[in-house]
């Protein structure tokens, strides 16, 4: 079968205010959720189990609210580079649901000096929103960018 073909990522803008380009996860799976408490250790069964949910009131399995920080994480690494970032913090917000699409977006809070050769620090407001354009995670990051060039 040949690769997909994908789209060149857009430019991201590094300046106070710019939207940052989006990150589409493929729709939640409760094989995900299964493979996601193995990994992180959660294991929960209102993650896994619909009726152990439902009889806890839920109406039926809901995501870890980690698996969603791990998107938001993924994304930063996305537009800084795994070297790039150097903080996260988030609120859980709403539950995230199987078949639940989740795209994480952001946008530039503050570009700070530059702080080391070449390199300045940014401050951005990232979240991730669910199909119905409900944020289900939010906080904020803090990356390591290149300065554009003939910046002090």
């Amino acid at each position: 079968m040949p690769e997909p073909v994908r789209a060149e990522a857009a430019p991201v803008r590094w300046e106070p205010g710019a939207e940052l380009p989006p990150l589409v996860k493929e729709p939640i799976t409760k094989v995900q959720l299964v493979k996601y408490a193995g990994a992180s250790g959660d294991y929960n069964l209102i993650h896994t189990d619909d009726e152990t949910a439902r009889r806890v009131g839920l109406d039926g399995v809901i995501a870890h609210g980690m698996l969603s920080m791990g998107f938001l994480g993924q994304y930063l690494v996305q537009l800084a580079g795994p070297e790039g970032v150097r903080r996260l913090k988030v609120r859980f917000r709403q539950m995230v649901r199987p078949g639940d699409v989740l795209t994480c977006k952001g946008r530039v809070v503050e570009v700070g000096a530059e702080e080391a050769p070449g390199l300045r620090r940014v401050r951005v407001e990232v979240w991730a929103e669910n199909q119905r354009g409900e944020a289900v995670t939010a906080g904020e990051g803090e990356v390591l960018v290149p300065a554009p060039a003939g910046s002090s």
